[in-house]
């Protein structure tokens, strides 16, 4: 069984591996570029398993994991491009949430 990575594992792991290269993290906007690449592929994939358009026979199997984790790993470098600290930002954005958002959606009951 593979052990399990934190946030912080997985952008060094990331950088070691960009680190070995001369040309380094690509520019900011490359970045975005590829994350939204990257994302049209996500769509595109949840589209043939979720949506009405069936793959082509013609087209390679690729699974909603695989695109989604060639998006986490695009979204891993741009943010240690930026040195921005994934945990840190998610505590943030989690904060936001539960305190500016927290009534705006109904609660389950605890029964459910």
């Amino acid at each position: 069984m593979e052990e399990k990575k934190t946030i912080a594992d997985m952008q060094m792991e990331v950088d070691q591996y960009i680190s070995q290269f001369k040309e380094g993290y690509f520019s900011p906007l490359a970045m975005i570029a590829r994350m939204t690449e990257e994302l049209g592929e996500l769509a595109r994939e949840v589209n043939h398993h979720y949506g009405e358009k069936p793959k082509k026979t013609s087209e390679e199997d690729s699974t909603v994991e695989e695109e989604l984790g060639d998006l986490l790993f695009v979204l891993t470098c741009f943010a240690n491009q930026q040195n921005i600290r994934l945990e840190d930002a998610h505590a943030r954005v989690m904060k936001k949430f539960s305190t500016r958002d927290k009534d705006r959606w109904t609660r389950k009951d605890k029964e459910e």
